[in-house]
């Protein structure tokens, strides 16, 4: 406990009330504004703000409920407050953050009763404590606590490689879809949670949870609302969608005369019509255009050692190296850029990672290689 009360420290009463205001400010923003300051041109998911709406006015309470503490000198009182601010955290703050953090994922609806469970021997804890006045259990729910962090953290790099895995199976463009980002929002998490448990040991502590508030906050509004929704049509994962079929048939492997002559269709429907040049073309809407499903589809891709991402995306290199060859040809003057948006890519980045995936070189490096004819050839 502190040896004495901090309403005196104009500099820790600054940084206190701007981590209140910013979580204020943040809850309001995500409920108030309905365009994206952030990003114009990105649908963030409603479902996801709204959540992150809850944690933010979850924090903004968090902050009013333990601004007495810093203001008693009684020992006892102090405790108390402590202790009922500890409990009221762990049944709001921390649950919260956990359910932003599986909402996150899109690829499908995982269930959210299991955050009540991971939290409640906490809650029971900090109950038990408040309601004897003690604190005697402390350590142990410190550990609990800690143990707890670590177990989020081993199952979201599962979780979120699996993500990355449905991410490639359905869509060609990752940009503003991918959620690696969210280990940093997740590091924040762990960071709170460790500096939580020792923050009554200093004054300190107290200073790095205000600034780890300020950075969660910061960090997670921004990943909100950077993240595309994804959710319509594609809610539910590839082995949860009911499968539509030829003749009846309802499960298991894609019948073996459909899957050998997806191969001509996708020659037809998608190469020849160049489909593949479509900006955010999704494996539905190949499947469709195609005229099959999307099981289907994703099985005819496995078959062939590759994922829907990597197939179109090698079309449009190769289409990428027959504008470049067109226009050296003529003499035309372009930009790798240019090319690359009219090869299909939404940004340079995706391209670059497609391009040097499929030639195993940069694109200006090929492009340099190609001007002194020693370049390979890209099919």
């Amino acid at each position: 406990m502190y040896e004495q009360t901090v309403q005196e420290d104009t500099l820790f009463m600054i940084l206190y009330g701007a981590a209140t205001m910013l979580s204020t400010t943040a809850c309001c923003y995500l409920l108030l504004r309905q365009g994206n300051a952030f990003a114009a041109h990105v649908k963030p998911p409603l479902r996801l703000r709204r959540w992150a709406a809850l944690l933010f006015a979850m924090m903004t309470l968090s902050h009013l409920w333990f601004l007495p503490f810093f203001f008693l000198t009684s020992g006892s009182g102090a405790m108390l407050l402590l202790l009922l601010g500890s409990l009221l955290d762990s049944m709001t703050v921390f649950p919260l953050a956990m359910v932003v953090l599986f909402v996150m994922l899109q690829d499908r609806r995982r269930p959210l009763w299991p955050v009540g469970v991971m939290v409640s021997p906490l809650v029971a804890g900090l109950a038990l404590c408040v309601f004897s006045r003690s604190l005697e259990f402390l350590p142990v729910l410190y550990g609990y606590l800690v143990l707890l962090g670590l177990g989020l953290a081993g199952y979201m790099v599962f979780a979120l490689r699996r993500y990355g895995r449905w991410l490639r199976d359905n869509f060609a463009d990752l940009e503003h879809k991918e959620v690696w980002q969210s280990f940093m929002v997740l590091g924040g998490l762990l960071l709170m949670f460790g500096v939580y448990a020792v923050s009554t040991k200093g004054r300190g502590g107290e200073y790095v949870l205000q600034l780890g508030d300020i950075v969660f906050v910061s960090c997670l509004l921004w990943r909100v609302e950077t993240l595309s929704d994804l959710s319509i049509p594609h809610s539910k994962s590839l082995a949860e969608e009911p499968v539509a079929s030829e003749e009846g048939w309802t499960g298991g492997a894609a019948p073996k005369g459909l899957t050998d002559n997806i191969g001509a269709l996708l020659q037809q429907h998608c190469i020849e019509t160049r489909l593949y040049l479509q900006h955010d073309l999704t494996l539905v809407q190949l499947a469709k255009a195609v005229g099959t499903n999307r099981f289907y589809l994703s099985q005819y891709f496995s078959s062939q050692g590759m994922n829907y991402n990597a197939y179109i995306n090698s079309l449009r290199v190769s289409h990428f190296v027959r504008l470049y060859r067109e226009a050296a040809a003529g003499g035309h003057s372009v930009t790798i850029t240019q090319l690359a948006q009219e090869s299909g890519f939404k940004s340079y980045s995706t391209f670059s990672d497609a391009f040097k995936r499929k030639t195993g070189q940069s694109a200006t490096a090929w492009i340099k290689a190609q001007q002194k004819g020693q370049g390979d050839g890209v099919e």
